[in-house]
């Protein structure tokens, strides 16, 4: 999967990032960063695309389901009309479609729950695995360059002071 590529690449750059001695910081390069970041929301409409796939499948299923159920009644239909050639074989027909249709339609009911199991079986997949990876990945990932940002920015911040004061106390050296 294209996404988790692009994760593990974001986690080896901040793993082979130089750090700043003391401080725990490290230095990462922002384009290469958002640059990849881009490529994660280009990747992401793949996933999205199979969720899509499944939810077509899906109704592609109960279609078939629909079809086969209504071809069964058809048949069962046909079956009885042939059967109903003498008064005898009239009753026993009319008995043996019903019980057909019974069939049928317990056929057609069982096979329209099986394939509601079998699609949701497929989301709750495709669900816990898209959970995973938001739990594994972005939220820490978004967190881990948050907390880098804001110690970039305090780190620049400190060493603006420490440039400032440097700089005045040159200006009052050289005034006395």
């Amino acid at each position: 999967m294209k996404v988790l590529e692009l994760l593990d690449e974001i986690e080896e750059i901040v793993d082979t990032s130089t750090s700043f001695p003391l401080t725990g910081k490290i230095m990462v390069d922002a384009e290469e960063i958002l640059e990849i970041v881009k490529e994660i929301r280009v990747e992401l409409p793949d996933e999205i695309q199979q969720a899509q796939w499944i939810k077509d499948e899906r109704q592609r299923i109960l279609e078939e389901a629909k079809k086969e159920y209504e071809t069964v009644i058809n048949d069962a239909k046909r079956q009885a009309e042939v059967l109903t050639e003498n008064d005898d074989i009239v009753v026993k027909s009319k008995m043996r479609a019903d019980e057909i249709m019974r069939i049928a339609e317990e056929n057609c009911k069982q096979l329209k729950l099986n394939t509601f199991d079998y699609i949701d079986s497929i989301l709750f997949n495709f669900q816990d695995k898209m959970e995973q990876l938001n739990a594994t990945h972005f939220a820490d990932m978004f967190n881990q360059m948050e907390t880098t940002f804001q110690n970039v920015n305090a780190t620049l911040a400190s060493n603006r002071n420490e440039i400032k004061d440097l700089a005045y106390k040159t200006q009052l050296d050289k005034e006395e």
